[in-house]
């Protein structure tokens, strides 16, 4: 093994995980080896052992779950990639700072307060670095909408409204997984807007004072079972009633799903295909935010989690103008693609069928809009944002928007969230820095 690679070890051997093995093993490994995998699930990690190899790298030392602090001594790991269940994020977190390692995490960085202090408290005490692996921040259109706040476009911001569309294909996944229990995911708010949340810090460069928030679950679980769709089946596999139902999963069609769950189930009994109006589910699929900043700004946000079209629309108002930015990640679910997790849906014929579009405007006073071209988007990838941060995470890329996601912006990230989860269970505004004040 070359000297002078950073060595890493990974653990939480699930879907997610694929992409950093990848980008280890294939983009950077002149820089980088991968040197060991830890989950609770032996079968998971042989798979990615195979994917290893299929991609001309070596297989590596597979631990489980609970030997991951001797994994950390023994592999003498320089740095941790978090990818496991949220709700452990924090464990993982700190027991690798306090071993002496760096860590890269999945969003979001944890699921609850005492998590994020814990995490907070270790960097502290340790020195080492955390960093958060908020893809988003490195999507061209992003950077762009970043830029032109920053060079003062639209002049002093006043409000932002931001709304975020997952359609039924990709939407309806939460709610077949280990997230569709907040004990597991802390919600959506915290799971899935954490990234939109920084994105907003980030663009603003600002932290949130108060979130206000409302939300239910309106169209998944056994309440939703009142719009017609549910069908009388506990999980797709096997199901005869799944096997035309557009909300089911069918992972014995998928390679990748079969090898790292259907295969994997006798092991740990973790089913992936829930039948997404099936009891069990404890979060919520419509939800709308109000923040005030710290600089006064306030947004208005609101997450639908069963639209017809996935994407988002982004609006800025300032004091010279507005921004928008409007992007269509798929115009609809075709048939071919309803059941398929997002992702794989994006080859051939499905692909084909569903469209998308990307567009940012500035909306001047007293003047015609105009569109901002923004070379380098496109499709898929996250807007070629996934490849674009792995660079910087494990490929020593420069960054001149110095965009790595510190310990400090993964918290701040979660406040909003966090303070929107207490304020629906208070129906009370909740002051979101009061939240990591001990006292």
């Amino acid at each position: 093994m070359p000297d002078g690679r950073r060595r890493y070890a990974l653990v939480g051997a699930g879907a997610r995980a694929g992409m950093f093995l990848r980008a280890l093993a294939v983009d950077h490994a002149d820089r980088a080896v991968v040197t060991a995998l830890a989950d609770v699930n032996h079968t998971r990690m042989a798979a990615h052992n195979r994917w290893l190899e299929e991609l001309g790298a070596a297989p590596v030392n597979t631990y489980a779950a609970a030997e991951f602090a001797a994994m950390l001594t023994r592999e003498r790991v320089d740095e941790v990639l978090v990818t496991s269940v949220d709700a452990t994020h924090a464990d993982y977190i700190v027991a690798a700072l306090r071993a002496g390692c760096d860590v890269v995490t999945e969003k979001p960085m944890t699921t609850d307060v005492d998590g994020c202090r814990r995490i907070l408290a270790a960097v502290e005490e340790t020195g080492r670095r955390v960093r958060v692996a908020f893809n988003y921040r490195y999507n061209p259109l992003h950077e762009a909408l970043r830029e032109l706040l920053a060079g003062g476009e639209i002049g002093e911001i006043g409000s932002v409204h931001f709304e975020w569309l997952l359609d039924v294909r990709h939407g309806a996944d939460y709610f077949r997984r280990w997230h569709r229990a907040a004990a597991n995911s802390g919600g959506l708010l915290v799971h899935k807007s954490g990234h939109h949340f920084d994105l907003v810090n980030w663009w603003l460069d600002a932290t949130p004072a108060t979130v206000f928030a409302q939300g239910r679950r309106f169209f998944y679980g056994p309440e939703g079972r009142r719009h017609g769709y549910a069908r009388d089946y506990a999980r797709g596999h096997g199901a005869p009633e799944a096997k035309t139902d557009p909300f089911a999963l069918h992972l014995a069609d998928n390679p990748q799903l079969r090898a790292l769950y259907l295969d994997a189930e006798d092991e740990d009994g973790y089913l992936r295909d829930q039948n997404v109006f099936a009891p069990g589910v404890t979060i919520d699929d419509d939800l709308a935010v109000l923040v005030r900043y710290s600089t006064g700004a306030t947004m208005t946000y609101h997450l639908t989690a069963y639209a017809p079209w996935e994407g988002y629309r982004v609006m800025v108002n300032g004091s010279r103008g507005r921004l928008e930015l409007e992007v269509v990640e798929s115009d609809h679910v075709s048939p071919a693609g309803a059941s398929e997790v997002k992702g794989a849906a994006v080859h051939g014929e499905v692909a084909a069928a569903e469209r998308g579009r990307a567009r940012l405007t500035v909306h001047p006073f007293w003047a015609p809009p105009r569109e901002v071209p923004v070379p380098g988007y496109r499709r898929g990838g996250h807007g070629g944002a996934d490849a674009r941060m792995t660079a910087v995470l494990f490929g020593g890329a420069t960054d001149p928007m110095d965009r790595s996601a510190t310990a400090r912006d993964g918290a701040l990230a979660l406040l909003t969230g966090l303070a929107a989860n207490r304020s629906m269970a208070t129906g009370a505004p909740v002051a979101a820095a009061d939240l990591l004040d001990p006292t």
